[in-house]
């Protein structure tokens, strides 16, 4: 009978990743070399390891490594964060730690996503809650952010500094509990608690109901439930919205609100036909 052995999937993802990379472009002769790539050597220089320990890791020996040296070993490769991001699972079973990174905008793709989802409002949101993204829609039945400079264009500062909008919610304290609760989730999640502490700070110092929701320590899960608004035009209106992920962007999130009432579907039709467009700031 013969003996299973279990394939190193480790080992054999980091042959290929540093089999991939140029010698000559990290300063390392590029003569005389018996497999392209770097050497195991090489590797275990730029990572500041040992190259015995590097060694064994291809070799499926020493068990298993930590992240410091996964991170380091990431770097050394030159890793993208998808790359990363699979280095750790093979190496430690789990995803590495979030590394916030500032949202970038949306790509016109994306926009033009948004876009064929009309006549339902659709938004993109960062992870500290900035609206980057949004389709006339959204203009019309939520907030004219174009008419907004990027850096007010927060969901948090709608909630607690803008009257109109919190005006428009049919139930505003049950609303702006679940926003601080599922916003420091988001936040957390992303690895951006430093990042949004100077929002946290300016709004704790502009709205003692902020202050008071914020220091209750209340976390929310944003998933799927029913909106209800008062729009200054038709009304009572009611959607039911839905949060997507976007792959490849771990700082975007996907919001679409569906109406609830098909003949709002027409009445916003109606409104966009009456309202002319204009081009996002």
């Amino acid at each position: 009978m013969s003996e299973y052995v279990a394939e190193n999937l480790l080992g054999t993802y980091l042959k290929g990743r540093r089999a991939k990379l140029d010698p000559a472009a990290f300063g390392f002769p590029s003569g005389r070399r018996r497999t392209p790539g770097l050497r195991r050597e090489e590797v275990a220089q730029r990572a500041n390891i040992s190259a015995t320990w590097y060694t064994w890791l291809e070799q499926g020996r020493g068990g298993a490594p930590s992240a410091d040296v996964l991170d380091r070993i990431a770097r050394a490769l030159m890793l993208t964060d998808v790359e990363r991001e699979h280095l750790f699972l093979l190496g430690l079973g789990r995803s590495p730690e979030v590394r916030y990174q500032k949202n970038e905008g949306v790509t016109p793709r994306l926009q033009r996503v948004l876009d064929a989802l009309l006549p339902s409002p659709a938004i993109i949101r960062t992870a500290t809650w900035d609206i980057v993204a949004w389709n006339r829609a959204a203009t019309i039945m939520l907030t004219d952010y174009g008419a907004l400079p990027p850096h007010q264009r927060n969901v948090l500062r709608f909630i607690f500094l803008d009257p109109r909008v919190r005006a428009a919610q049919a139930n505003w304290e049950s609303v702006a509990r679940f926003v601080v609760g599922a916003f420091r989730v988001d936040a957390a999640r992303a690895g951006a608690a430093a990042e949004v502490q100077p929002l946290v700070d300016e709004l704790c110092r502009l709205s003692p109901e902020f202050a008071a929701m914020w220091r209750d320590n209340d976390v929310r899960s944003h998933g799927e439930a029913v909106k209800h608004l008062r729009h200054p035009v038709l009304g009572p209106v009611s959607f039911e919205y839905s949060a997507f992920a976007i792959d490849g962007r771990p700082d975007l999130s996907m919001i679409v609100y569906n109406p609830t009432d098909p003949d709002v579907v027409d009445k916003i039709r109606g409104l966009m036909d009456s309202t002319p467009a204009v081009e996002p700031a």
